[in-house]
């Protein structure tokens, strides 16, 4: 059974840094493309960042230059490094699963087999 858990959430102010976890059990996060997703209030979910088994990495354009994701292999976890935070950024983060070695678009969130359940990042201008 695959489970995605998230952590690392929490508030800070615009311009401030927060560093997301997603810890796999059942699923080895180096073989397939994992992702980062969002939810704000009353918005649809969007894609933030990905990266496909061979460390290729997208990201949205709106993140593009202050989020970074990468991976530990030994951990068997995934991270979204958040920088120069601002109050747009303010959504819940979910951390998704692919059995698919390469990432479809962002756009494409029906590509993912597994999601976790969540970190809520609020920023405050």
């Amino acid at each position: 059974q695959v489970q995605l858990v998230e952590s690392g959430g929490g508030s800070v102010q615009a311009g401030g840094s927060l560093r997301l976890s997603c810890a796999a059990a059942g699923y080895t996060t180096r073989d397939d493309c994992m992702a980062w997703f969002r939810q704000a209030p009353g918005k649809e979910r969007e894609g933030v960042a990905n990266r496909d088994r061979d460390g290729i990495t997208t990201y949205a354009g709106s993140v593009k230059g202050r989020f970074t994701i990468s991976h530990d292999n030994a951990k068997n976890t995934l991270y979204l490094q958040m920088t120069s935070l601002k109050s747009e950024d303010t959504a819940v983060y979910y951390c998704a699963a692919s059995t698919a070695r390469w990432c479809a678009p962002l756009s494409v969130s029906n590509s993912y087999n597994y999601w976790g359940q969540g970190t809520q990042v609020t920023v405050s201008s």
